[in-house]
C-alpha cells in the first residue's frame, strides 16, 4: 500500500479505538472525526488502485446519491422511516448534515471493491446487502450517543427497539441502487502499479471486528454484537475467501 494511505487509513481507525474512551464534546469531534477520515481513506485507495477518473465520479455521484436520499429520508420518512439528525453533527445541506454522505464515501467503495470480486451479475444486491449489514452496527451506536433519533412505531430492528425494521429495508434498497449505478459507470481496470486490496480487506475485517468487540466489551450490546456480527460476517465471507484462498 502507500505510505499515504497507509498513514490515513492508521489514524482512521485510531480514532475509532478511541471512540469508546471519550465522552462529551470530544466525542462529537472524534465522531466527525472518523467520519472524514475513514472517507479520506478509501477515497486515496480508488484514486491510487483505480486512478482520478473513478475517484473523481466516485465522489461525485456517492455524496450526490447520499444527499439527495438522506434529504427525501428525513422530509418524507422513505424509505428509511421517521428519523432526525442532532444538531450538533454541524453543518447541513438543506435537512442533512454535511457529514453524513461522507459516511456513505467510506463505506461504499470497499463494498463495491468486494461485490465486484465476488457476486458476478448481483454485484447490486450483494453491494446493498453489505451495506445493509453494516448499519446494523453504526445506528445503534449513533443513536445511542444522540447523533440522531428514530420514531419507531411497529417492528424494530432484531435487538435494536430504537430503531425501526424499515431502516434496515431502505439501506437494503438504497444500496442496491447505489451499488448498481457506481457499477455501471466506474471504470473495473486496476492501475498496473497503485494500491493493493490490502487496505480494503483490513478496513472491512476492522469494521466487523470492532463491531463486536464494541459491542461486547464496551456498549453493553452483546445482542447487537451476535445478530450485526453474525450477518455482516457472513456477508463478508465470501470476499475474504477469495482474497485468502485466490480465485478458482
Amino acid at each position: 500500500m502507500n505510505t499515504l494511505l497507509i498513514a490515513v487509513l492508521s489514524i482512521a481507525i485510531a480514532l475509532q479505538i478511541a471512540y469508546p474512551l471519550v465522552e462529551g464534546e470530544s466525542l462529537r469531534v472524534l465522531t466527525l472525526a472518523t467520519v472524514y477520515w475513514g472517507a479520506g481513506a478509501m477515497l486515496l485507495h480508488a484514486l491510487f488502485a483505480y486512478g482520478a477518473r473513478y475517484a473523481f465520479i466516485y465522489l461525485v455521484v456517492t455524496f450526490s446519491f447520499a444527499l439527495a436520499i438522506e434529504n427525501v429520508g428525513v422530509l418524507t420518512s422513505w424509505p428509511f422511516g421517521e428519523y432526525s439528525y442532532s444538531p450538533d453533527l454541524g453543518f447541513r445541506i438543506f435537512s442533512v448534515p454535511f457529514v453524513v454522505p461522507f459516511a456513505w464515501i467510506m463505506m461504499v467503495h470497499p463494498v463495491l471493491v468486494a461485490s465486484r470480486r465476488v457476486a458476478g451479475n448481483w454485484v447490486f444486491l450483494y453491494g446493498g446487502t453489505a451495506l445493509a449489514a453494516w448499519d446494523l452496527f453504526l445506528d445503534p451506536l449513533m443513536v445511542a450517543s444522540g447523533r440522531w433519533t428514530w420514531v419507531v412505531t411497529g417492528a424494530h430492528v432484531p435487538f435494536q427497539p430504537e430503531i425501526p425494521l424499515s431502516n434496515t429495508f431502505g439501506w437494503l434498497l438504497t444500496g442496491m441502487g447505489l451499488i448498481g449505478i457506481l457499477h455501471l459507470i466506474l471504470p473495473r481496470d486496476r492501475r498496473k502499479v497503485g494500491a493493493s486490496f490490502s487496505a480494503i480487506d483490513i478496513f472491512l475485517v476492522w469494521t466487523l471486528f470492532s463491531g463486536i468487540v464494541g459491542n461486547l466489551f464496551f456498549f453493553d450490546r452483546p445482542g447487537i454484537a451476535l445478530f450485526a456480527g453474525g450477518v455482516f460476517g457472513v456477508v463478508l465471507t465470501p470476499y475474504l475467501f477469495t482474497r485468502w484462498l485466490g480465485r478458482p
